[in-house]
């Protein structure tokens, strides 16, 4: 988040020739992206305090950014010439739910790279149909393989669904294991011969066609670790936007259960970026992180292995990315239902316990999200106590 209160190396930016002319309205945003390209990231702070206001006037754009139209062409302007600079195949177009926003579509690599996609499964036909019909009818990326672990499924609906799969790109594995989701998923990774993993929960009903060109497009670059989808309940309310560690205590949902096209926080609900982690319901990987951080931790079978994985990824020093523009309905937990049994409690409870031990102040600390905020509710709202002290 770049704005008008900025301290920059004076070295740097007269090296760089200072503001350009033709980018009036973003010459800030032109400058800044200029800077960084000659920057290491921890070479840039964020002071997270409020050191300055800024007056909304009637024809600016601190009232609004579509007052100034001109301002978005060259904030679109200056990302495409960063892009270019940087040696990155992409086109910068307007966001297709909010003008004054922007989309970088990064070119999709010929030829694709094999995918696959694992999923386990235990009985549910319905699900687990709706799921791979969604998969196969809405799917136009075409190199892909699925892994379906079957772990002890027992109904004829669900041994009917598996006879009518394609035998060529579809492989069932017998599974007959108590359920660990982390032990089924990397049993999987070993059998899969893709250079890309795709996790996916049997609950997932694929809504964009180009969801997985989308997501392979950020998979491949040699920064990025994981990449997560925008999920949606049933109802149309947003199920996963990316997770903001520490809320609730581990984590939790961004944006959780907003309206579609609501832009969220600073347009964040509309946005690829990067998160500290991202849900596993659907969650693309290249097998060769997979296997640097060892896979899923088996010690977690059930809850926030996702996160976990997500953390020694960003650990590893690679970036973990949302994008909104690879979209599924997500029907969560129909398969295995809630924490409501004792046992499920008590194992959710040490679950939990291990995530904090493991990971201790960085929950309270995600990079992804401001310490001024929140760590109560999904929505962005102000912490109060503040979690900030001094000014």
């Amino acid at each position: 988040m770049i704005s008008h209160l900025g301290i920059y190396k004076t070295s740097i930016v007269r090296s760089l020739g200072g503001f350009r002319v033709g980018y009036e309205g973003s010459q800030d945003y032109d400058l800044t992206l200029r800077v960084i390209e000659k920057l290491k990231f921890e070479q840039i702070i964020h002071i997270p305090r409020v050191l300055y206001h800024w007056r909304a006037i009637a024809g600016s754009t601190a009232l609004a950014t579509g007052e100034k139209n001109y301002t978005i062409e060259a904030g679109q302007k200056a990302i495409a010439d960063h892009l270019k600079r940087m040696g990155i195949d992409a086109k910068v177009l307007p966001s297709p739910e909010a003008p004054t926003l922007y989309r970088v579509l990064f070119s999709r690599p010929t030829p694709q790279p094999l995918v696959s996609i694992i999923i386990p499964t235990r009985d549910r036909a319905d699900l687990l149909g709706m799921c791979l019909d969604t998969l196969i009818q809405h799917t136009t990326y075409s190199n892909y393989e699925v892994l379906i672990i079957d772990n002890g499924s027992i109904e004829v609906e669900t041994q009917q669904l598996f006879n009518r799969l394609p035998k060529d790109r579809f492989k069932i594995i017998r599974d007959e294991s108590p359920f660990n989701f982390s032990v089924l998923n990397n049993k999987a990774a070993q059998l899969a011969k893709g250079d890309l993993l795709c996790l996916m929960n049997n609950d997932i009903e694929i809504l964009t066609p180009d969801w997985l060109e989308e997501m392979v497009s950020f998979a491949i670059r040699n920064d990025i670790g994981c990449v997560g989808a925008r999920l949606w309940y049933p109802d149309g309310r947003l199920q996963h936007g990316g997770v903001l560690l520490g809320i609730g205590g581990i984590g939790n949902h961004s944006h959780y259960r907003i309206e579609p096209k609501d832009p969220g926080y600073f347009g964040r609900a509309l946005l690829h970026q990067s998160f500290s982690a991202v849900t596993a319901a659907c969650l693309l990987v290249k097998r060769q992180i997979f296997e640097e951080v060892d896979g899923l931790d088996e010690q977690l079978a059930v809850a926030f292995n996702d996160v976990d994985f997500c953390l020694r990824i960003q650990k590893a020093g690679y970036r973990n990315v949302w994008t909104p523009y690879a979209e599924m309905i997500h029907h969560e937990s129909a398969s295995r239902g809630g924490e409501d049994t004792s046992d499920k409690q008590i194992r959710f409870i040490k679950e939990v316990e291990f995530i904090k031990e493991r990971w201790g102040d960085l929950l309270l600390n995600d990079p992804a999200y401001s310490p001024n905020l929140t760590l109560d509710y999904e929505d962005f709202s102000y912490a109060w106590p503040p979690r900030v002290q001094g000014i």
